[in-house]
């Protein structure tokens, strides 16, 4: 089958035909422990009863009605995730990817302040078109593709004196992740998310905010942001949002709202009813906090097992919530080989680590289970 499909994913030579729980199944019913929710797209893992019946019932209804007719699942879901984005952003763009989120989060700074420069991060990651291109920090994406859009700087997460270097009367806007993903699990340091927040404010600068990853509860708040005083012009979220229906969702303020004119961006399938139906029912799922408290239980307690593991070949173990990583001395693939030959699925964030995006249904038995096969596996020579 691989002879008809393009060459551009790493084959990991296993296919799975089945996932239930935490679990991903192969065709001989052998199950895999899930400890990358399909890069934490698969938030409360699979065949999750209610998402299930919120999807099937809506499947059976109407599957996709274009933007310029109404639809009540689409405005109720609108509707929904702004209550939950507490704050300024009123309205929302629905999209069917995350980096379609980040393609309407720049065009829409761009109507609403005129300017086309923009400031991003090293070590960020905001996607594979050219506009989610040009924001993402890394060379190995976007070196074979320059030169790309616009005006962007890149400046390291975390340096205060080469961000306020970088902006000028020309910036349209400062995008970054709370938490850098694909960069490494990469965590601020103290203060620095603030001094970016007040310095946006005092510049008139849009700051713009990719919660694809790190968003819908993964780091233990329904917003990374609400951690760190992060109040954005404009949001990017994606992943788990609609249960595993493709989804990118574009929140920004009225005052933004306001400048964007018919038909200058659309979406043929953005805001479908059945992604909208997945919204309402993972939404629902964080209506009385119960699972953010999960989310941060099994995050501190997972993070406290990953620190036990003393060994030359760990370099430094970090995370928040349930986005975890353990940088290596060296490369991480045959580590992931070895954790994925014991049926256990993680991820890589760079070239030497390990990250693990365990779904919120996980408990503390699966974490043991994880950290003791991590531990065989760090004892093999490779």
């Amino acid at each position: 089958m691989n002879d008809y499909l393009v060459a551009s994913y790493p084959n990991r030579g296993v296919t799975f035909v089945e996932g239930k729980g935490a679990y991903l199944i192969e065709k001989s019913g052998r199950k895999y422990l899930d400890f990358a929710s399909n890069y934490g797209v698969s938030i409360f893992g699979y065949q999750y009863p209610s998402i299930t019946r919120a999807l099937k019932k809506q499947l059976s209804k109407i599957v996709n009605i274009h933007g310029s007719f109404g639809s009540d699942a689409r405005d109720e879901a609108a509707k929904l995730l702004v209550s939950h984005c507490n704050g300024k952003l009123q309205r929302v763009f629905f999209s069917s990817s995350g980096s379609e989120a980040m393609e309407a989060a720049l065009k829409f700074a761009k109507l609403a302040s005129g300017k086309t420069h923009f400031v991003a991060m090293e070590e960020g990651y905001h996607g594979k078109t050219l506009g989610g291109l040009s924001a993402t920090g890394s060379l190995k994406y976007r070196q074979q593709f320059e030169p790309l859009l616009w005006s962007f700087a890149h400046v390291p997460f975390g340096d205060k004196d080469a961000l306020v270097k970088s902006v000028n009367k020309d910036t349209a806007a400062v995008i970054l992740e709370p938490v850098q993903g694909e960069g490494g699990i990469n965590l601020a340091p103290k203060g620095y998310l603030q001094f970016v927040q007040k310095l946006c404010n005092e510049k008139g600068i849009l700051l713009i905010v990719d919660e694809i990853q790190t968003g819908i509860g993964r780091t233990g708040t329904f917003l990374a942001g609400e951690q760190f005083g992060l109040k954005p012009d404009i949001l990017c979220l994606g992943k788990g949002l609609a249960g595993g229906i493709p989804i990118g969702a574009t929140l920004v303020t009225e005052e933004i709202a306001q400048t964007i004119p018919l038909h200058v961006h659309t979406s043929t399938f953005g805001g479908n009813p059945l992604a909208c139906a997945g919204i309402l029912a993972v939404l629902k799922e964080f209506e009385d906090g119960k699972v953010l408290k999960h989310v941060r239980e099994m995050g501190d307690y997972f993070l406290a097992k990953l620190k036990t593991l003393k060994h030359p070949k760990i370099s430094e173990v970090r995370g928040i919530g349930l986005m975890l990583a353990i940088e290596l001395s060296q490369n991480a693939t045959p580590v992931l080989k070895a954790l994925q030959n014991a049926k256990i699925i993680a991820i890589p964030a760079g070239s030497n680590i390990v990250r693990f995006l365990p779904p919120y249904i996980i408990s503390k038995k699966e974490i043991d289970l994880v950290i003791a096969v991590f531990k065989k596996v760090l004892s093999f020579e490779f």
